[in-house]
């Protein structure tokens, strides 16, 4: 992978630092420092007055549950505008300032003005090293993307070599995680444009084509595979019975969800996970084995 797929957040947006805040202090147990990680999806800023009121509700949320980072799976705005990114960049800026959040574009990003094109910029893969977390973030947009009824996504064979240099820096003791837009692999159809477009032999609902060869690239080496586009939350852990299990989450829309899910992790590993509610939630995440 070049040294131009290593980034530091998404370039309009605060970066990620390496260094925690002045005031930040870890939690510490018998010396012990449990850290931990949000995951939100499909904000989808522009898109009405509740959704954005939603996303600034999530972001106090997040921030009164002191989360250590933030990783935001994409869609950040609705419609691809520079207008929307601002509104995100407003709503998420006591933690954007404080260096913890950390995004990979959808494909809403890349409708309208193309905000999604300056979210990752000179690699479609991506390094963001944090205290105790390496995050392998992945374009999983495309061209296509810039007609909102082309929604599915795209892996080739030069993004899964990059995921695979990238996971081979990750330091000793950090939790590996991979984020990406697009789910890895098939989901249930979850209204009747999808179901349409399935039966139409559409690719719009679609799995990444290539999803299995990025979990074969991350077995063994990743922790987490974080992703959204999906609107209803799932997890699923493939490889049950590995030494390091890998678990893929897909976030759904979190203002719809009124929250997000965060993991508590320690010397690279995943302790539990737990919610973060912002306002009355109806957050049900269906679990299942995928076939691997």
């Amino acid at each position: 992978m070049t040294r131009a797929g290593r980034t530091r957040g998404a370039r309009p947006l605060a970066e990620p630092s390496r260094a925690r805040d002045a005031g930040d202090t870890p939690r510490w147990s018998h010396r012990r420092v449990v850290r931990t990680v949000a995951h939100v999806s499909d904000l989808h800023l522009g898109r009405d007055r509740r959704t954005d009121l939603a996303a600034r509700e999530l972001c106090a949320a997040l921030v009164r549950a002191a989360v250590d980072a933030v990783l935001v799976t994409g869609d950040l705005t609705h419609r691809g505008r520079v207008a929307e990114l601002r509104a995100f960049e407003e709503a998420f800026a006591p933690l954007l300032e404080r260096g913890r959040v950390v995004v990979v574009p959808g494909n809403h990003d890349r409708a309208g003005e193309d905000v999604g094109a300056t979210l990752m910029v000179g690699s479609r893969v991506g390094v963001t090293d944090l205290p105790g977390l390496h995050v392998v973030r992945v374009d999983s947009t495309a061209p296509h993307n810039r007609s909102l009824v082309a929604a599915h996504g795209l892996l080739d064979g030069r993004d899964l070599a990059d995921v695979d240099a990238a996971l081979r820096e990750a330091p000793a003791g950090a939790l590996s995680v991979v984020m990406l837009h697009h789910h890895v692999l098939p989901l249930p159809a979850e209204d009747l444009a999808e179901r349409l477009s399935g039966w139409l032999g559409w690719p719009n609902a679609e799995e990444l084509p290539r999803g299995r060869e990025l979990l074969a690239v991350a077995r063994g080496r990743c922790d987490l595979v974080l992703h959204g586009h999906r609107h209803v939350p799932s997890a699923a852990s493939p490889f049950p019975r590995d030494a390091r299990p890998l678990e893929i989450v897909n976030a759904g829309c979190s203002p719809d969800l009124g929250g997000a899910l965060g993991f508590a992790h320690e010397h690279g590993r995943v302790l539990g996970s737990y919610w973060i509610a912002a306002g009355p939630s109806r957050a049900r995440v269906a679990r299942g084995r995928a076939a691997a």
